[in-house]
């Protein structure tokens, strides 16, 4: 991955800063030559929203697979512009009511209001709503551009620059963030193994998919975590008028007919009546802007359809932000810096046999518009053949001390949460979608479960790496405009997990992990583990008190294949494993529900070892089994079912011959007998969330795993139990 010369390592970063003293955003930003107010300092800003509606109809609209078109305006699109300037820097930050906007058409509009207004180009952020039903201006799957709407648009949106340009007068900036958890929702759920789904190209490998249907017996949970913040940057003129609002939600779309602005345009006419600014003069300008929602909308899939309209939906999202907006303290000073980096990455192409099938395809279409799923495919990976690499600008902005990232691409909601922990700054928005199109980018875990955010095209097209890539680049951006390296993340500790590590175990995996394939030992011995392909990262634990730290949600990796597995050196035939689980495998699902635990050879069928599983139809069905391998045979059931998708807390005690587990904190064993000890002599792995053989490995959520070298009493059991809070 290259970096121009100008953005330095966090290493060289932290070094300079030591040396030169660099203290605060300021001694970063740099001045932007022949603009601003000759350095005296004093925050202007000038806002406007000018009207983007097609002259002419019918228009070819953008969001679906096959191509449409729409003869009405339904809600009027516009591109609402907010210019900043902190008497040295300044910039522009521009949301359009678009799908997307291609990085070639937006660079044109940048040379052109750069020459009208004299910003430089590489200091503006211009992004889209992505409303699904918008005038296409860019190719995608089996909808082209509308040619006379392409050449309409960049006009107006020089002439939004220009308008607050003009506008620039003294104000006052504040920001804030409120949390808005009930209106959005990952939308891509993790598929049971044996109902998978099937790709355009005719292989059985969905695991996981978007928009699964509501409460659908065949998915697990899923995929990934929701970012409920509703982040705002204020702006305000001295006295108090309202200029302008910066808002930022990582939701996907609520869902219109075009042409239309979707909840976007009602959000900012919801939230201006809010503030009694409807009739203002100047305009107050309300601008709601696209976050992380790759992975995200408004449905919530583990529940019966519910929904509020797209009025409804946008109206109660206002309203949430209006409450924070009216507690935001506003100040009149506060510099402003902005940083720009190129990146190139290679698209993910078809090989030989996948370019043979695209142009077979294609050859049967002829000159006709897609009208398939693999026709609509087979163009697509032409489309990558004839371009195997793509240039992105990604940029990071401050303003006082928030942060606003700016992302060329349809970014998870997990990638928004990571910038957000790390960032050097208090208060962090991500704005994808930024200064181009460039695709999903799953974060490389994801990957495996494919999927149509996986499929290649060019709305799925980079390389796997891509998510770690850019994020990494991104937060060495905001190091940058900071003048601070990033945060470290934190290991929030409730009374659980003090206890837990006051009981010395050998490893304790809290799984709280969000990247990366190691999953991080937390009792200081380094015995890190590592996941195989098929965990996905960061999904909501457990909620109880004693669980989480305070003001944490407490996390879990989500087992769909894949197991978590470590060296542990030192563990002997009396031993104890703790952890949470959550199943999502029904009992009557296949012969073993799934194991949780496994101390075994890797890949060995024979399977000798200790394994703890729920039962399935084979036996014990859906009550905890331990089963010594198939030499032996010895197999030992619990007494209670297991609840079906609810967490429960299990510990198993192997002392010698005898072996003892416990459900949910009861002192009362659900399995106490002896069964022979089979592991070999020499092996030292120990496996989470599957068995040494990859038989039935769980389907669910794991967390707060943790092994000792010793037997836990009953008393220990029901003491940790009760301190996670879970029984309150």
């Amino acid at each position: 991955m290259g970096r121009d010369k100008k953005c330095i390592s966090r290493r060289e970063f932290v070094a300079a800063a030591a040396t030169a003293g660099v203290a605060g955003g300021a001694a970063l930003a740099g001045a932007s030559k022949g603009v601003g107010r000759g350095g005296k300092g004093g925050l202007r800003a000038g806002a406007c929203a000018v009207d983007i509606s097609p002259e002419k109809l019918p228009v070819i609209v953008s969001g679906s697979f096959y191509s449409r078109t729409s003869n009405v305006v339904r809600d009027r699109p516009h591109a609402r512009c907010l210019v900043l300037d902190d008497g040295k820097t300044r910039v522009v930050v521009m949301v359009v009511d678009s799908l997307f906007i291609s990085r070639e058409m937006l660079d044109e509009v940048k040379m052109a209001a750069s020459k009208r207004v004299g910003i430089p180009p590489e200091r503006f952020l211009i992004s889209a709503t992505h409303s699904h039903s918008c005038p296409s201006v860019v190719g995608c799957l089996g909808t082209d551009v509308d040619e006379g709407y392409a050449k309409f648009l960049p006009g107006k949106l020089v002439e939004a620059v220009e308008q607050a340009t003009g506008k620039l007068e003294p104000a006052k900036v504040g920001w804030g963030v409120a949390q808005a958890a009930e209106h959005t929702h990952c939308r891509r759920w993790i598929f049971l193994p044996h109902r998978m789904r099937t790709d355009p190209f005719g292989q059985r490998n969905v695991r996981a998919h978007m928009h699964p249907g509501h409460q659908n017996p065949a998915c697990v949970g899923p995929s990934g975590p929701p970012d409920p913040a509703l982040s705002m940057l204020s702006v305000q003129a001295h006295d108090g008028r309202p200029i302008a609002l910066l808002a930022n939600y990582s939701m996907h779309y609520y869902g219109s007919g075009a042409v239309s602005a979707d909840y976007y345009g009602e959000f900012c006419r919801q939230f201006t009546k809010l503030v009694g600014a409807e009739k203002q003069d100047p305009a107050f300008v309300a601008i709601m802007s696209h976050g992380t929602s790759g992975d995200q909308h408004w449905m919530d899939y583990s529940k019966p359809r519910h929904g509020l309209g797209l009025r409804g939906y946008a109206t109660a999202l206002a309203k949430i932000a209006h409450e924070a907006y009216t507690k935001i303290e506003h100040r009149e000073s506060a510099s402003i810096a902005m940083r720009e980096q190129k990146v190139t990455f290679n698209r993910r192409l078809p090989d030989a046999k996948r370019l043979e099938w695209a142009k077979a395809v294609l050859a049967k279409m002829g000159n006709a518009k897609p009208r398939s799923m693999q026709q609509v495919y087979a163009r697509e990976a032409m489309y990558l053949h004839n371009e195997p690499k793509r240039e992105l600008k990604l940029q990071a902005l401050r303003v006082g001390e928030i942060g606003i990232t700016a992302i060329p691409c349809e970014v998870y909601a997990l990638t928004g949460l990571k910038l957000k922990a790390q960032s050097p700054l208090p208060t962090t928005m991500n704005i994808e979608l930024a200064n181009g199109c460039e695709s999903y980018i799953p974060p490389p875990e994801l990957h495996p479960l494919g999927g149509y955010n996986t499929w290649p095209a060019r709305t799925a097209g980079l390389e796997v790496e891509a998510e770690t890539k850019i994020t990494e680049t991104v937060l060495r951006l905001l190091e940058d405009v900071a003048g601070k390296p990033r945060r470290k993340v934190i290991d929030p500790r409730g009374a659980y997990a003090q206890a837990v590590l006051a009981a010395k175990p050998l490893a304790y995996w809290r799984m709280a992990d969000y990247e990366g394939r190691r999953a991080l030992d937390s009792s200081g011995s380094g015995n890190h583990g590592a996941y195989e392909q098929g965990v996905v990262y960061y999904l909501e634990g457990p909620e109880a008190d004693g669980l989480r730290g305070k003001g944490h949600t407490n996390r879990a990796a989500h087992f769909a294949g894949g197991r978590q597995k470590a060296i542990l050196k030192g563990l002997g035939d009396t031993y104890s494993v703790e952890l949470w689980f959550w199943n999502g495998m029904p009992a009557n699902g296949r012969s073993v529900t799934g194991y949780l635990f496994s101390w075994g050879p890797d890949g060995v069928k024979a399977c000798p070892g200790d394994h703890l599983g729920i039962g399935g139809t084979h036996l014990e069905q859906g009550k905890l089994l331990f089963f010594n391998g198939n030499a032996a045979n010895e197999a030992l059931g619990g007494t209670t079912l297991v609840s079906f998708k609810q967490w429960n807390h299990v510990v198993l005690v192997r002392q010698g011959a005898m072996v003892r587990v416990h459900l949910n904190g009861n002192p009362t064993p659900e399995i106490t007998s002896e069964a022979a000890i089979t592991r070999p002599k020499g092996v030292d792995t120990a496996f989470i969330g599957g068995r040494c053989d990859s038989f039935a490995n769980f389907e669910g959520k794991i967390c707060e795993a943790a092994i000792y070298n010793r037997a836990l009493s009953p008393q220990d059991v029901a003491s940790h139990y009760r301190l996670s809070g879970k029984h309150a």
